[in-house]
């Protein structure tokens, strides 16, 4: 009998640390909540697993992608620049063992351009946008806030991008 109770307590607990390590791997996934009724690409959402680690970008602004035209001209338009921005995000993620689908909040500040009356180019950040998230190759959609400022460091900026990506644990 004494034999049965140890076999029994053995399997048991063995049970019990596959449950553990089951549910764990599942609690660690970043879960993203899909706005509903909705197909813009940002989520409602995202729930972050406690063993996951933040990582911050600073802000990061456009590279110059035509030397041959003056200082405006030179860092191109919103589409431009928010292209340019989030190719540099990408870079700098990579180099840390990040990827685009990693990004769980972004801010974007976008400056009003002169050629819209001093309004921002909401549709010029989103045609950018659309090429990094949302896509068959990275669905994962970040939460967001967007919005306009007077100026930025460089008054050819038109864009400015923070984001918060996640590592998750090492299983």
């Amino acid at each position: 009998m004494f034999y049965h109770k140890n076999i029994f307590g053995s399997i048991f607990k063995a049970f019990v640390c596959l449950a553990v390590s089951l549910t764990a791997s599942v609690a660690a996934d970043v879960i993203r909540y899909k706005t509903s009724g909705s197909d813009f690409p940002i989520a409602m959402a995202v729930e972050i697993p406690s063993d996951a680690t933040v990582v911050n970008l600073s802000g990061v602004v456009p590279t110059i992608i035509n030397a041959t035209k003056g200082s405006v001209e030179a860092y191109g338009n919103t589409e431009d620049q928010t292209i340019s921005s989030l190719a540099s995000i990408d870079k700098t993620l990579k180099s840390l063992g990040l990827e685009m689908g990693d990004v769980i909040k972004m801010q974007v500040f976008l400056v009003g351009d002169p050629k819209l009356s001093g309004k921002m180019d909401f549709d010029g950040f989103m045609n950018g946008y659309r090429k990094f998230f949302g896509t068959k190759e990275q669905p994962n959609l970040p939460t967001r806030s967007v919005v306009q400022v007077a100026a930025l460091a460089n008054p050819a900026w038109f864009v400015e991008i923070e984001v918060t990506a996640v590592r998750k644990a090492k299983k």
